[in-house]
Order: structure tokens, then sequence, then C-alpha cells
């Protein structure tokens, strides 16, 4: 069983910045490319980055690029995500999940694990 747990988020200035750790349980890390996705009050879920299964490619949406990154340890079977120059319009809880396949997918129903979130609050 994949047990996924974020850490790291936390309340902020806006401009400010956080970095957001999800570990995960078991041997198969190393095998699937992982995703972070984030969901605000009354909105619906939303792909934020993913990163492929050795950390080669990588993929933003366009509210986050360039402000945020996301990258993996294989060693330590961790992704995280650095947000910098952050925005109340961040504020949300995020998600990471693996998809049972080496590349990654911009859409959340082709994710099979999901860690339990971890609220991020930018504040104005």
């Amino acid at each position: 069983q994949v047990q996924l747990v974020e850490s790291g988020g936390g309340l902020v200035q806006a401009g400010g910045s956080l970095r957001l750790s999800c570990e995960h349980s078991g041997r198969t890390f190393n095998s699937y490319a992982m995703g972070w996705f984030r969901q605000a009050p009354g909105k619906e879920r939303e792909f934020v980055a993913a990163v492929s299964w050795n950390g080669g490619r990588t993929s933003y949406a366009d509210s986050v690029k360039g402000r945020f990154t996301i990258s993996r340890d294989n060693a330590k079977n961790t992704v995280y995500l650095q947000m910098y120059s952050l925005k109340p319009e961040d504020t949300a809880v995020y998600y990471c999940a693996r998809t049972p396949s080496r590349n990654y997918s911009f859409r959340s129903d082709e994710y099979d694990y999901w860690g339990q979130g971890t609220q991020v609050t930018v504040s104005s």
C-alpha cells in the first residue's frame, strides 16, 4: 500500500516562499511520475506541476510557471514543490499524487494515490 504524506504548508505573506515536501512510502517511488495539484475553496482541483519518474521532465501550470519548481529525490522517496513569489491566489490545499506511469499527466483522474493535503495560505 502506497502512502503519500505532505508537509511544509503554512501561512506566508505575499511575495514570500514555501517549500512543500511529499514523502512516498514503499519501494516503487522511482518508477512513477509525481504531480502536485491544488484546490481552493469553492473551486475544482487543478494541476500545478508534475515531474517524470527520473526528474528529467517537468511541467507547470501557466499560473505558476517561473515561480514554482518541482523536483524529486529518488533516494529519499520525496518530491518537492518550491514556491517563490507567492500570491494570495495561490491560497489552497496542495496535494501530491502519484500516477502509475513513468510520464506525468495533467489530469487528476490519471493519478491513483493521493496525499491528505497541506494548507497554503498567502496573505495580502
